[in-house]
């Protein structure tokens, strides 16, 4: 069923046309040279104090300014590694596989546990991981404790990981633990949905198709982008992504994405449009990195792979 869409208003500011006033002097051409030099250092210094203004603004931003190819593309900016954490070694869930961008030159990252869905495992979101990494996060893509897992039971389990994930993976000290996210498929994304509602602290949740038995959510206070699919017969939006979304608070930086021409399954393969706007989701709110505002601001409209796109713009976060 099609929903209009809440559209923020456009700003658009004015520029004018300086104008020589008349009878002001003619300059000789030595002159003009000094004065072109003159302005070109004023405004070299106030490039330089502007960029080192934004960065102390927001030291948490991460990667050149993005452009649609660069959250379109299958990898980003960072190259990856990975390391795997077994089932034995983990308290809480099922182990999983961790990603990360290999350099350390810019300090810390922010950080998101990813869930399957019923029946899945790891495999079904890998996809996930060095696509999301590669962007300046690090990612844990979990197994969880069974297959059958109910989303309550997930919900712990992406709490579980991000815990093991800050405090005594081997990789706790690229990861800031004050800039965490949780996604799922599924029952995993009815999962991300109960982490949220537990941990208030968590920065960004994204459900990808979510399932789960409880339909309203006014406790949740996390800025979350929930991806419906229009042709899914699981978990139909009408029952499931829907009323997720209508439940959060109205006051809430949130969104719901309706998949064009997708399934329950969409999730599980890897998807421009699912990449595209959970990066700028998730560098928007656990980066805070404004840069990518402009994909989410004004609300993204219908087209072949967005059926229906709902939110609140301009963000408050």
């Amino acid at each position: 069923m099609q929903h209009p869409a809440r559209v923020g208003a456009d700003r658009h500011g004015s520029t004018g046309s300086p104008h020589r006033r008349p009878g002001s002097p003619h300059r000789r051409p030595g002159q003009l040279a000094r004065v072109a030099t003159a302005i070109a250092a004023v405004v070299g210094l106030t490039t330089l104090s502007g960029l080192g203004a934004h960065a102390a603004d927001n030291p948490y931003e991460r990667g050149p300014a993005p452009t649609d190819a660069s959250i379109e593309a299958s990898r980003g900016p960072y190259a990856v590694s990975q390391t795997t954490v077994s089932r034995p070694a983990v308290t809480g869930f099922g182990g999983g596989t961790i990603y990360y961008p290999t350099s350390t030159a810019d300090g810390t990252f922010g950080a998101i546990a990813v869930s399957p869905g019923y029946t899945g495992t790891q495999s079904s979101i890998a996809w996930l991981g060095p696509r999301l990494a590669s962007q300046g996060f690090v990612v844990f893509t979990i197994d969880t404790l069974t297959t059958l897992d109910q989303p309550d039971s997930r919900g712990r389990q992406l709490l579980a990981a991000l815990d093991h994930l800050t405090q005594v993976s081997s990789v706790r000290s690229r990861v800031d633990s004050s800039r965490l996210g949780v996604m799922g498929h599924s029952m995993g994304g009815g999962g991300s949905l109960e982490a949220a509602k537990s941990r208030p602290s968590l920065r960004a949740a994204i459900p990808l198709t979510p399932w789960n038995v409880d339909k309203s959510w006014p406790e949740i206070s996390t800025p979350t982008l929930i991806f419906g699919a229009d042709g899914d017969t699981i978990a139909p939006v009408a029952t499931h992504a829907e009323p997720f979304y209508s439940t959060l608070p109205s006051s809430l930086d949130r969104a719901y994405l309706e998949l064009n021409n997708a399934t329950h399954l969409t999730p599980i393969s890897s998807n421009t449009t699912i990449a595209k706007y959970g990066i700028s989701w998730l560098k928007r709110f656990i980066d805070n990195d404004v840069r990518y505002e402009q994909f989410l601001c004004p609300l993204p409209r219908p087209g072949l792979t967005i059926d229906e796109y709902r939110g609140n713009c301009p963000h408050a976060s």
